[in-house]
């Protein structure tokens, strides 16, 4: 992954492939951002309309590249854009700063490195810009010819393999921080976009727990691994029941991280279906390509616990990746099969592409009974919510409106776009059913709405939750924008360990 280097060198002076620097969409034409006062005094204070001639406006993920000023030791200079120019005495918005950085580590592809001259008013922004550079650098290789042995990466070049901060303080404690915040989050959801971008005929649920497993005893991380035998003797019927079209038998992974200084709790529940091809009720030719992702949710929560045990927060986190490959086979459960499910329920199949939703009750349950203060699941639920909010935004619900408000603004300010969404209690009684305690479809209409009703189902009673449906954001079928690659994008990982953050230190809203 790229090196994040904090430097206080001066732009002219610095030996780089290229400096890049901010510029702003100003009420009348392109203004360049602070960071970049060495640049523009070496244009003669004459940069902002330079760019303007280069046709630049300052727009968000707008880049202009030019030849760097006589006497400068990196020989170009990268504009990125930032957006509209923020009123005076206030800083450029996080997001921005995160995105600029971003986009020019992505065009940076197969430079040696780059100096970041962008707005750094304290070390939080320092945070930002590095998390946005390694975001943004990230490639997935590992099946290329050259593959990752060689560093090789979209059209042979590598990525951007170190970014220096120009205005950062390498000796500040709280810049140092935020750069060591940086690289242990975004390495690891790097991490769980790998997972996603992996063909499924590699990464199966035994595969999977396996990688879990490693980590684990990386980052002295809990672990525990219910295989196919374990999963029959706990009566684990959802997760058998969806896993049992396949070749790859099914995996209940548990991740705990405990600190010593913590006295609060939290549970984290992934959706891990490494394939989904529909089962007996097939999905259509053209839905079927990218269900590799099927299992972001259970990436998510990976990452997340992976990165809280990083950092040393002081809040116990449980990761419970519920992990099965949905394929159609003679062993295969059928639309009309009853499952009874962990917690004793049994549940009536009436589509058995509704198979997350079998697999999360399950892990939901099992994570219920050690009654942590709250349970936040991620899943690539339903197609009715990317209907509803299309492919960059997630929906939250949950039981406690509070604490799906405190989700929500721990999400935008990290940068990951979400919206709270109602759990209608009239849309319950479709889920009823003659054969079982309940269905696992009900009405067509606000289909994701009750897809989160059959999951509060599963949760034990008094506990704080909810749930997150990550379907839209979690691959990117189209082209690549600030930090987000085309492919895996790791959604809800920052969320999920931000929220974890503001759990340790007492500030959840």
């Amino acid at each position: 992954m790229t090196a994040l280097t904090l430097s206080t060198a001066a732009a002219p002076g610095l030996r780089a492939d290229a400096i890049v620097i901010g510029v702003a969409k100003g009420a009348e034409g392109p203004v360049v951002a602070p960071g970049a006062e060495a640049v523009d005094k070496a244009y003669d204070g004459r940069l902002a309309g330079v760019l303007e001639t280069l046709g630049a406006s300052g727009a968000e993920g707008e880049v202009t590249k030019l030849p760097a000023p006589a006497g400068f030791k990196a020989p170009l200079v990268v504009a990125v854009g930032l957006g509209t120019e923020p009123e005076k005495d206030s800083g450029f918005d996080a997001e921005a700063l995160r995105r600029a950085a971003g986009v020019a580590a992505r065009t940076l592809f197969g430079s040696r490195k780059a100096a970041f001259a962008l707005p750094l008013a304290d070390a939080a922004d320092a945070g930002v810009v590095g998390e946005g550079v390694l975001l943004g650098a990230y490639s997935f290789d590992a099946y290329k010819e050259n593959g990752r042995s060689d560093a090789k990466a979209k059209n042979g070049k590598a990525p951007l393999a170190e970014a220096a901060l120009l205005g950062g303080k390498p000796r500040d404690r709280a810049y140092k921080a935020a750069i060591e915040r940086a690289v242990a989050v975004a390495e690891e959801l790097n991490r769980a976009r790998d997972l996603i971008n992996m063909p499924p005929n590699d990464l199966n649920p035994e595969a999977f727990a396996a990688v879990a497993q490693t980590a684990a005893k990386e980052h002295g991380i809990k672990v525990q691994v219910l295989d196919e035998k374990a999963l029959v003797k706990g009566g684990y019927g959802g997760i058998l029941g969806v896993g049992s079209g396949s070749a790859s038998a099914p995996r209940l992974v548990k991740l705990s991280y405990t600190s010593p200084k913590a006295d609060k709790h939290l549970a984290f529940v992934g959706k891990g279906i490494t394939y989904d091809s529909g089962g007996i009720s097939l999905k259509p030719a053209g839905h079927n390509e990218t269900m590799k992702c099927d299992m972001s949710g259970a990436a998510a929560v990976f990452a997340a616990v992976v990165a809280a045990a990083r950092l040393g927060l002081e809040v116990n986190v449980t990761g419970w990746l519920a992990l099965a490959e949905n394929m159609p086979s003679g062993t295969a459960t059928r639309p009309g099969d009853v499952l009874r499910m962990y917690s004793g329920k049994t549940v009536e199949v009436l589509n058995t592409d509704a198979e997350g939703r079998l697999v999360l009750a399950d892990a939901l349950w099992a994570a219920s009974e050690e009654q942590p203060d709250a349970i936040v699941d991620v899943a690539t639920l339903t197609g009715a919510m990317m209907l509803a909010l299309g492919n960059r935004t997630f929906g939250i619900m949950a039981n406690d409106e509070a604490f799906r408000s405190a989700i929500h603004e721990a999400a935008e300010e990290v940068g990951e776009p979400a919206w709270p969404m109602p759990l209608p209690e009239h849309l319950r009684k479709g889920m009823d059913s003659p054969t079982a305690d309940i269905a696992n479809m009900g009405e067509r209409m606000g289909g994701g709405l009750v897809a989160g009703l059959f999951l509060r189902e599963f949760v034990g009673e008094g506990i704080t939750w909810a749930h997150l449906d990550i379907a839209g954001p979690a691959f990117n079928e189209g082209g690549p924008f600030g930090y987000t690659p085309k492919g895996g994008t790791g959604t809800a990982v920052r969320t999920l360990v931000r929220l974890a953050e503001l759990t340790a230190t007492g500030d959840l809203g």
